[in-house]
């Protein structure tokens, strides 16, 4: 099962069983239907829908309800029972776990796994699971069924007293309950060679096969595919493309890995300094230190090829390419949040960042470890999460609002850029955008952004004031509508005060000035004011200003609030269509 399964709930009541459940599966998502789950994933409104949309994309389903419910929705899709996924159902007080659907994709294992967390037993039912203690159409992680047509009839032969023999090594069949017999007319072949499947015959290849790169290479996947064939070897027997962490940003490690449908690992100096000094190249130490074994005779200098004595876990071999995302939550609420940003946050192994942002993202922050530091510490903040991601972690640097707006992206990418450590080379960076704050107050009170505008921080902490006052008379000249961040802190309070000076010399003193607080979150305010009525007692550090053009006007509601908006073209008759 190599997708994470998507947990359905119908009620609030069953949200927390869900939570307990996806503690023992990693990635998972939590469905909930809208009108009476809250703090869930993904929110629904149409049960059948969804879940069959699910089925279809071969989504592993949990549904924390009725079997019948699960059957009867997913009935019109049920179609090949190679292609379907999992489907199980769990009893809503978690007495019962029930594998319904996907035998040919590990429910059993699946059910198993979550009636352990629940301290129950899985209501398996299938014969040959419970007869022959294993699951040979479903056989465990490190093994492929080369020909699981042929598995129906093996295992009615075997169920009616066929005995078999065991060619090959494979700990989970020998240990089983199966009629294992040197003499028996059935056999079962465990090898990572290429084979031709025979009548009476299961071929499993075990995943004992490592592939080392280390270069750029052209046609690297024909390039690969070739050796195997030369080789005589099975691409399901790949368990991995493994290489110096220095590779790590090499197309072609991840091409073929892609290719293959398997994971990348690679290793650090120390961890190949050995084998190197025995005169080994780095594509061959990698390949030895994956296995244990040394390479196969190959004709590519950059491709190395080694054979496992048993399977390869690639989780615990060398360590995955780093990852760093620099998101942005949003001003506040989930609901800001984007669905990208959300991912991010499931599969993120640590987060990064000051502590009032990191509890924004609530409970998609379970289970991660947290690295809480002072909002001012950013450049330590950015060091700190390039070095875990070196490590092989997968990091989010947490931002509210956009990370690139007066943000973390600037400071790790202005870090990576002044310190330049060799093993930062190998992360790969990526930022998420978020709603910025000047956008989300913006749409709160109408569209004070609908013409030019510009962002300017009152903060002088890392420029001096002099440019400040100059960009902030620059844009009034010019008539920009003007975001203000960062307007007053504790130790900042004149700086507000002068900026609406300068603006005054420029703007008329009734020009409206929006000042929204607390977006999204408790507490939220946003009203308009006139530029003179601006002082800094008006604002704080969680407050964005927006201070409107020469244009930029507002409209009185009957309810007394206020729109404001500017006008997209700077005419008296501003009522256009696009």
């Amino acid at each position: 099962m190599n997708v994470a399964p998507a947990i359905v709930v119908l009620g609030q009541n069953s949200v927390t069983l869900a939570r307990k459940i996806i503690s023992v599966l990693p990635g998972a998502t939590l469905y909930g239907l809208e009108s009476r789950t809250s703090e869930v994933d993904v929110s629904f409104t149409n049960f059948g829908e969804t879940l069959r949309e699910l089925f279809v994309q071969g989504r592993p389903l949990i549904g924390i309800c009725a079997a019948g419910i699960l059957i009867r929705t997913l009935a019109p899709v049920i179609s090949d029972k190679r292609q379907e996924p999992p489907v199980l159902a769990v009893a809503e007080d978690g007495s019962a776990v029930v594998p319904l659907l996907g035998g040919l994709g590990g429910v059993n294992d699946l059910a198993r796994r979550i009636a352990e967390a629940l301290d129950v037993k899985a209501a398996i039912t299938t014969t040959g699971d419970l007869r022959l203690g294993t699951t040979l159409l479903s056989p465990p992680p490190g093994y492929h069924l080369a020909n699981p047509d042929d598995a129906k009839k093996f295992i009615s032969d075997l169920l009616a007293g066929a005995q078999v023999k065991l060619e090959g090594i494979a700990p989970w069949l020998s240990d089983s309950k199966l009629p294992i017999d040197p003499k028996g007319d059935l056999t079962i072949q465990v090898t990572e060679s290429l084979v031709t499947p025979r009548a009476n015959c299961l071929v499993y290849h075990p995943a004992t096969i490592a592939i080392a790169i280390s270069d750029m290479i052209d046609d690297a996947v024909v390039l690969v595919q070739q050796l195997l064939t030369d080789a005589k070897l099975e691409r399901a027997s790949v368990a991995g493309i493994f290489a110096p962490i220095t590779a790590a940003a090499n197309p072609a490690i991840h091409t073929v890995a892609s290719a293959l449908k398997v994971p990348t690992r690679f290793f650090t100096p120390n961890q190949l300094e050995s084998l190197l000094s025995q005169g080994y190249s780095p594509v061959q130490a990698a390949a030895i230190a994956a296995t244990g074994t040394s390479p196969l005779s190959l004709s590519s200098p950059h491709i190395a090829i080694a054979i496992a004595p048993q399977p390869i876990d690639p989780n615990t071999i060398g360590q995955p390419r780093g990852r760093l995302a620099i998101i942005g939550t949003g001003p506040g609420g989930l609901l800001w949040m984007s669905p990208e940003v959300k991912e991010i946050l499931k599969s993120a192994t640590d987060l990064v960042g000051y502590k009032t942002y990191l509890d924004l993202v609530g409970s998609l922050a379970d289970g991660k470890q947290r690295h809480e530091s002072d909002n001012r510490e950013e450049e330590a903040r950015a060091r700190m999460a390039l070095d875990l991601a070196a490590s092989g972690r997968y990091v989010a640097v947490v931002s509210s609002g956009d990370p690139g707006i007066y943000a973390m992206a600037t400071a790790v990418f202005e870090v990576c850029d002044r310190y330049a450590k060799p093993e930062w080379d190998s992360i790969d960076i990526h930022v998420a955008p978020g709603i910025s704050a000047m956008q989300a107050a913006a749409a709160a009170i109408g569209a004070p952004l609908g013409h030019d505008f510009c962002a300017i921080s009152l903060s002088d902490i890392l420029k001096p004031w002099s440019a400040i006052a100059q960009r902030i008379t620059a844009a009034a000249e010019a008539d920009f509508v003007i975001a203000f961040y960062n307007p007053v802190s504790k130790e900042r309070t004149w700086q507000l005060a002068e900026a609406r000076n300068i603006l005054l010399r420029h703007r008329t003193p009734d020009t409206p000035v929006v000042l929204a607080r607390n977006l999204g979150r408790p507490g939220q305010t946003v009203k308009a004011i006139a530029l003179e009525q601006l002082t800094p007692a008006s604002a704080d550090m969680r407050t964005i200003i927006l201070v409107g053009s020469t244009k930029t006007r507002t409209i009185k509601r009957s309810d007394g609030n206020i729109w404001v908006y500017t006008p997209r073209r700077y005419t008296e008759s501003s009522v256009t269509t696009s």
